[in-house]
C-alpha cells in the first residue's frame, strides 16, 4: 500500500486518546512509508492526523470542497491539496488515490464515508482494506451493532471479514497489509445457501 485514506472528525472529541490515536497513525504510515490521503482540513483530529504525518516528515494529500475553504478550514502546510466541487467529488477522488481506508473517531461524516467505501467493497466495486482503529473503545457499540445486523440476517459473516480492527494503529496497519477479501456474492438465492 502506497497511500492510505484516513476519514477522521472535525473535532478532537471529548478524550486525549483519540488524539493521541490520530497521532500515532500518522507517525506509523510514516514508518511504513505510506502517504496519507484525507479531508483536507487542519481541524479536529483530521489536522491532527496531517500534522503528525507532516512533522514526520511524509507525504500529505488533502482533498477539500470548496465550501470548506471559503470556510478557512483548509489545511495550508500539506504536500498537495486538492479543491473540487463538492462532497461527493471529494469521496470520489480520495478512494481513487488511495491503496485502503481507515476510519479514526468521528461523527456522521466520517461514519458515512467509512460505510460507504465498505458496501464499495460489498459491492466488488473495489478489494481495497477498510480498518477502524478502535481508539479508547471508541467504535465498540458500533461492532456491537453490526453483530446485530450480522444475526438479525443483514449482514452476511463473510462480509464482517470487511472491516478490520485493532486499537494500536501498527496492529491496524498488519491487518490491512495482510488483507485478502473475501468472494463475495451480494445476491444469492436463498436456495444456493
Amino acid at each position: 500500500m502506497r497511500r492510505i485514506c484516513v476519514f477522521a472528525g472535525s473535532s478532537s472529541g471529548l478524550r486525549p486518546e483519540y488524539a493521541a490515536a490520530a497521532g500515532s497513525l500518522g507517525r506509523a504510515l510514516v514508518e511504513r512509508g505510506v502517504d496519507l490521503v484525507y479531508g483536507g482540513a487542519h481541524v479536529g483530529l483530521m489536522g491532527v492526523v496531517a500534522d503528525a504525518v507532516l512533522a514526520a516528515g511524509g507525504r500529505v494529500t488533502g482533498v477539500i470542497p470548496d465550501a470548506l475553504v471559503a470556510k478557512e478550514l483548509a489545511h495550508a502546510g500539506v504536500t498537495e491539496l486538492h479543491v473540487v466541487g463538492s462532497m461527493h467529488a471529494r469521496k470520489a477522488m480520495m478512494a481513487e488515490l488511495s491503496d485502503g481506508f481507515i476510519a479514526l473517531p468521528g461523527g456522521w461524516g466520517t461514519l458515512e464515508e467509512l460505510f460507504e467505501v465498505l458496501t464499495w467493497a460489498q459491492l466488488g466495486l473495489h478489494r481495497k482494506p477498510c480498518g477502524a482503529l478502535n481508539a479508547a473503545g471508541y467504535f465498540d457499540r458500533l461492532l456491537a451493532f453490526i453483530a446485530h445486523a450480522m444475526q438479525e440476517g443483514f449482514v452476511r459473516p463473510e462480509q464482517n471479514t470487511m472491516l478490520l480492527v485493532a486499537d494500536r494503529a501498527a496492529a491496524l496497519l498488519e491487518q490491512m497489509a495482510a488483507y485478502r477479501p473475501p468472494t463475495v456474492e451480494k445476491w444469492i438465492d436463498k436456495s444456493e445457501t
